[in-house]
């Protein structure tokens, strides 16, 4: 009796803890995104070698400046998805994000994962990012994306209505797990097309979006910059992206 309820509670762990290890690496492998690029802006269709470089989950009080030094080094212009709460936190960051000529977007105000909120909280959620992001810089924002690229067709709809372009991205650098520069740029290096939006964080661990390290970040934009331009690459804004897409439509 004791053997087989012992057996039995040590298969119970194994697969409890088979599950982690299976999820764990899904996160960290496996670009989740592309479940949900219906009806959203992630590549522009055209023959011209552009990317756009994008940051989510900032700004940060820390890793953001260091972010811009780089960008401002390699004559880049981005586009940064703000936190709400962390606009308030750091009003004069993202003063010197524009001032640089970077583009703004919203990334909520919580970064919380819009998937499965009521559309009411979800909405609050864009709103309240926006109302931060108007306060303090003058601007309305027009770029969303939603955290960790999760949302469902209402909540796509009626964001949507509020004049927003959803915005996910088709590479994922998955700079947020601190993998290395080096392997980051190998990988981008062998994903890069013509259009794409490539996805790296001014702020975030692994799992909260604040605090992590974006050292590598920082490392690899400048390496970045010089790979992609020796393949005949220029970086655009995602907004330049968006009238590049609509002006190949015509």
């Amino acid at each position: 009796m004791w053997a087989f309820f012992s057996i039995h509670k040590i298969r119970i762990i194994i697969a409890a803890l088979t599950g982690v290890i299976v999820f764990v690496a899904i996160t960290i492998f496996w670009d989740q995104s592309v479940m949900f690029r219906k009806k959203t802006f992630y590549h522009a269709n055209v023959s011209e070698k552009v990317v756009a470089l994008t940051f989510d989950d900032g700004p940060s009080e820390k890793w953001t400046p260091l972010i811009l030094d780089e960008l401002k080094k390699a004559h880049i212009h981005a586009t940064f998805f703000l936190v709400g709460k962390h606009v308030q936190q750091y009003p004069d960051i993202v003063k010197r994000i524009i001032a640089e000529g970077h583009e703004i977007g919203n990334h909520t105000m919580n970064h919380k994962v819009l998937f499965d909120l009521p559309l009411a909280d979800a909405m609050k959620e864009v709103r309240d990012g926006e109302a931060v992001i108007e306060r303090i810089t003058g601007q309305t924002p027009t770029l969303f994306r939603p955290p960790k690229a999760w949302i469902n067709s209402k909540q796509k709809k009626e964001i949507q209505k509020l004049g927003y372009t959803i915005v996910l991205w088709r590479i994922n650098t998955k700079d947020w797990v601190t993998f290395d520069d080096k392997l980051i740029l190998n990988y981008v290096d062998k994903k890069d097309r013509p259009g794409d939006i490539i996805l790296f964080h001014d702020a975030g661990g692994v799992i909260k979006p604040e605090g992590g390290s974006r050292i590598e970040t920082v490392k690899v934009i400048g390496q970045l910059a010089e790979l992609l331009r020796k393949k005949g690459y220029r970086f655009v804004t995602v907004g330049e992206l968006i009238k590049m897409q609509e002006a190949h439509e015509r």
